[in-house]
């Protein structure tokens, strides 16, 4: 069964990090293209980086550029979102996607939440004094 399985959620301070992870259960990384996606309170889900599967592209979202990084390691079947100088904007649910990767999408330059199909449960990132 697919499963994208979050980790790595908490409360930081304004200027903090934290580094999210996401174990690929019963699917194999190569295969398969993995989005980070967002949704804060009383907002849509946003796109913050994503990572193509056979080649391992990554694309950062403009919002978050030079703030967060994203890297894939195939031989922990795990994809890593680590985030710096977290501000309070950047409270919200994180979600971790995957989606079988074909010459049709998911298009890692566009991380559009519908590409994805198989979603994890979320953990909550909050930035706060």
């Amino acid at each position: 069964q697919v499963q994208p399985v979050e980790s790595g959620g908490g409360l930081v301070e304004p200027g903090g990090s934290l580094k999210l992870s996401c174990l690929a259960s019963g699917f194999t990384l190569d295969y398969y293209a993995i989005g980070w996606f967002r949704q804060a309170p009383g907002k849509g889900r946003e796109g913050v980086a994503c990572i193509g599967g056979r080649d391992g592209r990554i694309y950062v979202t403009d919002s978050v550029k030079g703030r967060f990084t994203a890297a894939r390691d195939n031989a922990k079947n795990t994809v890593y979102l680590q985030m710096n100088s977290l501000g309070p904007e950047d409270t919200a649910v994180y979600y971790c996607a995957a989606g079988p990767q074909s010459d049709y999408g998911p298009r890692p330059e566009t991380c559009e939440p519908a590409e994805y199909d198989y979603w994890g449960q979320g953990t909550q990132v909050t930035v706060s004094l």
